[in-house]
Formats: structure tokens, C-alpha cells, sequence
């Protein structure tokens, strides 16, 4: 690996853009510059049923809203690379963002350079299986009895890195806010049992061919703490020197701090190293396709009594009263990132084909 790179820490002055990404906004930075170079962008949306996350291409900022914030199961690629070549072919700019491997994987397709692809890779902690997040959705849709029509994973409502604070949305619909402490869509996650056998020796790891690489910047606090406002800050990888050129083209819209690789990485391990694979992967796997999504996350998220009773205590401790909503209930403020979903009632029958 060549620690001689250009490491940033960096998050967009538009805090609006900010505060509607993942970490620092760095994504919709990039993407506004190509598009507004007259370029296109391929990135990953969840799909209009919440039941899947798809790559579409985007060609004017209207569509950045899609693409924007993390998505975290496997995406369907579909015919993107084929349209990524076209448009290419056609002389097209084109930025491409996604996972190492499918910035690898678009590589490979290509089978040549080209002066007009950037590509942009965020680092990831492998992907989980996308028929787990489908029995996940329905299980909350049975649960509320409602249709799930808008997911984010990492919301920051409460202009809060790590936190939140309640959406205001149309009277007809609900918002509900889970942490990440106690979902078991997320627990499971990062349990690494239901990731794709390729993550656990993840060969994009090794091979980076990306321009760029973005992710948050874990443990800002030790390294560049003034940075930190709670916002959101991301950690930026210069990896060639198409990427310093689109990197400076954008930077004016940038807060940044110049910083070493190892001080980037410390935290954030995912950038060189995958997960081992748990020894009961394979039962897991059977186990999902036999049993619903309640039964499978009560036999593997098992927690021993002592430490259920403590996340109970803690939870209680750090929820308090942050303000009331338009409706005059209470917003509750959380101490970490967590999954948002809308939920409307009354929502026609919805498709059973399976992922």
C-alpha cells in the first residue's frame, strides 16, 4: 500500500448538502462538478419499494437526492457498465462511485482507460445479503402495518453526526427513527454473517483502482478534533492523479485538513482489511430461507441478560425530551446513527417477486 498518498479530512461548506449526507458530503460535491461539466453519474439508490439498492445513472443534480447517503446491502448492478461504456464512447464524462469491487468491477469491463472516468470508491465493510434486507423490510412492514416508502441509514435530522432529530413530513405518513444499538437488520450487519463469501477476502482490498476514496473519518477526534462540529466529516484518499484534479477542482466548496494516512486509517480498518468469516455463516444462510426475519434474528442476535439489561439502562439515560414535533409530541434525541424509515398507511398491494 503507498502511504505517500494524499489523505484529507474534509467536509462541504453547503451544510444543507451536509447535513443530507452520510459524513461530509463529498459524493454530491464530486457529482455537481461532472455534472455540471455537462457529465453523468452513476451511483447507488434504493429502489422505489425499499425492497433493493440498484445502481442508476443521474444526469442533472435533481437526481443527486437518490444517489446520496449510504446504502448498506449488495446493489443491483444490472446493465450499468454497458451504459458506462456508452457513455463514454460517446465522449461523455462520466464519475462512477460505489464499493472497491465494483469500481474494479467496471474496470475490467471496460478493458481499457479512459481520460473521462473518474471513479470514486467509499470504503466498506462488505456487503449484506439483499434477500436478508428484503425479509428485513417486510417484517417491518407487518410490524407497523404500513408500507415502507423512504429508508435512510444514516439520517442526521438533529444536525447530529451521531444522532437525530424527528422529519417533518405530510400529516399521512409516520417516521420511525431505530438505533443502531437495538436493530437487528444492523446488528446482524455487523455481525458479518450475512455478507457476500467474496467480502470476507476481499480482493479489492488489494487492488484499488479508483480515483478517489471516501468514507467517514472515524476517529477525527484524535487526529484533527477543531474539525469534528458533529456534522459529519469525511475521509478523503487522492489515489492517482486524475483523482488530485478532480479533488482540486472541487476543493473551494471544501473545509479540509491535510493528514497522514496512517492518522486517516487508524479507524478505520475497512480500507485494508476484510472481516473474518464467522464460523456459522453457512447454518445463518440456511436458516434465512427457511424461518422469518423475527425467528432468524432471535436465534442468532442471542444477547446474555446482563448486557441487555445495561443497553435498557444506557438507553434510557441518553434518551431525554429534545422538543416537540409539529403534531406536539415529543422528539426523543439519540447518541448515535441509526435507521429512518416512512411509513404510509393504507398502501396498495405491493410486489412479491423475490430478490
Amino acid at each position: 500500500m503507498d502511504k505517500s498518498m494524499d489523505v484529507y479530512a474534509a467536509y462541504c461548506v453547503d451544510e444543507d448538502i451536509r447535513l443530507k449526507s452520510s459524513s461530509g458530503g463529498m459524493i454530491t460535491i464530486l457529482a455537481e462538478h461532472v455534472l455540471d461539466q455537462g457529465g453523468v453519474v452513476y451511483g447507488v439508490a434504493m429502489s422505489d419499494d425499499c425492497y433493493a439498492a440498484e445502481f442508476i445513472r443521474v444526469t442533472d443534480r435533481n437526481g443527486l437526492e437518490k444517489i446520496r447517503g449510504s446504502k448498506y446491502l449488495q446493489a443491483k448492478v444490472g446493465d450499468t457498465f454497458r451504459r458506462v461504456k456508452e457513455d463514454l464512447e460517446s465522449g461523455r464524462t462520466v464519475l462512477f462511485t460505489g464499493t472497491g469491487c465494483q469500481v474494479n468491477g467496471v474496470k475490467a469491463y471496460l478493458g481499457k482507460s479512459y481520460e473521462k472516468l473518474y471513479c470514486v470508491d467509499v470504503i466498506c465493510h462488505g456487503a449484506p445479503s439483499p434477500e436478508l434486507w428484503r425479509e428485513y423490510v417486510e417484517f417491518r412492514e407487518r410490524e407497523y402495518s404500513s408500507k415502507v416508502t423512504y429508508v435512510s441509514f444514516r439520517c442526521k435530522d438533529d444536525k447530529d453526526w451521531n444522532g437525530f432529530n424527528m422529519k417533518e413530513i405530510d400529516a399521512n405518513d409516520k417516521v420511525v427513527y431505530i438505533s443502531r444499538h437495538v436493530d437487528p437488520y444492523f446488528s446482524l450487519f455487523v455481525s458479518n454473517l450475512p455478507l457476500r463469501p467474496s467480502c470476507y477476502e476481499c480482493l479489492a482490498k488489494k487492488l484499488k483502482q479508483s480515483d478517489l476514496t471516501v468514507a467517514d473519518f472515524w476517529g477525527i477526534d484524535d487526529v484533527e478534533p477543531e474539525m469534528n462540529d458533529n456534522k459529519g466529516v469525511s475521509l478523503v484518499i487522492v489515489r492517482t492523479e486524475k483523482g488530485k484534479e478532480l479533488f482540486s477542482a472541487v476543493s473551494k466548496e471544501l473545509v479540509l485538513k491535510s493528514v497522514s494516512y496512517e492518522d486517516g486509517v487508524r479507524s478505520n480498518k475497512s480500507e485494508y482489511q476484510s472481516y473474518p468469516k464467522p464460523p456459522k455463516r453457512e447454518a445463518f444462510f440456511k436458516d434465512m430461507r427457511q424461518m422469518p426475519f423475527e425467528k432468524l434474528s432471535q436465534k442468532y442476535l442471542k444477547v446474555p441478560l446482563k448486557v441487555k439489561i445495561k443497553k435498557v439502562i444506557k438507553a434510557v439515560l441518553i434518551k431525554t425530551p429534545y422538543g416537540k414535533n409539529r403534531w406536539g409530541g415529543t422528539v426523543i434525541k439519540h447518541s448515535d446513527y441509526y435507521l429512518c424509515f416512512v411509513m404510509r398507511k393504507n398502501h396498495a398491494e405491493r410486489d412479491t417477486d423475490t430478490i
